[in-house]
């Protein structure tokens, strides 16, 4: 199984140098090559290969203008144009959006393989420097000096902590022991997540609770002279603040889907289309704050590598408005209300806790007919994006309607 570990990195003024340049460098020659890709396929209407490509980084290489690019290693630029021509293929396939140019603000990245950098008890060194590059290593069970990284990615935040990403191969962890339980999870925006056992995890709002605080920097950025370097002190305090809710979202998240893979060995979700949901410009703050996306992607790792069932129903399937009790339909539910009693039986529902009832056993009949997932045995989770919809009524009780 291939794994990563990503620490804190603390290079001297001399390294961080080196590294701005190699920045620097990746980034000319991702934005020139993608110029020349995209004149060549419009004009000429050529495809390039990566053969090609890198045949292109080795002219600019040689050029009297860009000659200043022999100065840093040639392993990031040539890592650089690998990427690109992956992003291209992505694109071509329909799996990504065209290629996008670098920007000098933002995330600043540069990948090493084999040939670009020594790993030595516990102690990287990579090429242009002679000296180790510092990290603080965060995982006390894991010696450091045991692992051996096939690539280092050192990266560079836009509020400017250094990163160091290791690359290795591990062995497939142990499968976690069976719980026997089983859980339907609702995903809302008031209670964050709502199982079929009536839990309610709240959502903790991240961004809503530091908004005042990111408004206040923006503020004090927007008076400041473009250019200045009072400026980039603001823009690095803005990044700061961003940071600070990219982490704590981060965090929860893990901790989160951590609790239901661990205590749980069948989790049903909705095939949630959130990037059409964020369209609604009342919501649309609040959905990408709770991260519903990242959410569900942390459900399919985390069970896949611990032997768990994660099951993707339709979205389209009335999980709120079906009475979990009896199945009565109803025809109307509007989203003010949350407590209704179902006119069959009489039952009186709470609408989230009900719709994850309603979410499990329409997975469980998907799971009885062998669609929208993979088994234990199987090395991932099958997403349901590449699939056809298929219904999710089977072996659930008759729906009526009622006028």
């Amino acid at each position: 199984m291939r794994t990563s570990y990503k620490v804190r990195a603390y290079p001297t003024p001399e390294q961080a140098a080196v590294l701005n340049r190699t920045f620097g460098c990746v980034r000319v020659v991702w934005n020139r090559t993608l110029a020349w890709r995209h004149a060549r396929y419009h004009g000429e209407h050529f495809k390039t290969n990566f053969t090609q490509a890198n045949a292109y980084l080795t002219a600019m290489k040689a050029t009297d203008e860009l000659a200043w690019l022999n100065e840093v290693s040639s392993v990031p630029l040539q890592q650089a144009i690998r990427h690109q021509q992956v992003a291209f293929t992505n694109f071509f396939a329909g799996r990504a959006k065209y290629p996008r140019y670098k920007s000098r603000t933002g995330r600043q990245s540069a990948e090493y393989t084999r040939s670009g950098f020594r790993y030595r008890e516990g102690q990287l060194f990579l090429a242009k420097m002679d000296v180790p590059l510092a990290s603080v290593w965060s995982w006390p069970d894991i010696d450091p000096a045991s692992i051996n990284p096939t690539t280092v990615t050192v990266s560079r935040d836009p509020c400017g902590r250094w990163y160091v990403s290791f690359a290795v191969e591990t062995a497939d962890p142990d499968q976690a022991p069976a719980t026997g339980a089983m859980v339907g999870v609702d995903m809302g925006i008031k209670d964050f997540a709502v199982t079929s056992d009536g839990e309610k995890v709240a959502n903790p709002r991240h961004l809503a609770k530091r908004e005042r605080n990111l408004a206040r920097y923006q503020r004090r950025m927007a008076r400041k002279k473009r250019g200045s370097a009072n400026r980039g002190k603001a823009k690095a305090k803005v990044a700061r603040a961003h940071r600070k809710v990219a982490a704590s979202r981060a965090d929860f998240l893990h901790r989160t889907s951590t609790r239901l893979v661990r205590d749980h060995d069948v989790i049903v979700v909705e095939d949630l289309a959130v990037k059409n949901m964020v369209r609604n410009r009342s919501l649309a703050k609040a959905i990408s704050d709770s991260g519903w996306g990242t959410f569900r992607n942390m459900l399919e790792y985390k069970s896949a590598r611990y032997g768990r069932h994660l099951i993707v129903i339709d979205r389209w399937y009335p999980s709120s408005k079906t009475c979990s009790a009896c199945g009565h339909l109803l025809a109307e539910l509007s989203l003010s209300t949350r407590t209704w009693q179902c006119p069959s039986c009489g039952t009186r529902h709470d609408r989230d806790v009900n719709a994850a009832k309603n979410i499990l056993a329409a997975g469980l009949a998907v799971s009885a007919c062998e669609g929208d997932i993979r088994h234990s045995g199987s090395s991932r989770v099958q997403s349901p994006a590449k699939q056809e919809p298929r219904s999710v009524r089977a072996g659930i009780p008759v729906l009526q309607r009622r006028e």
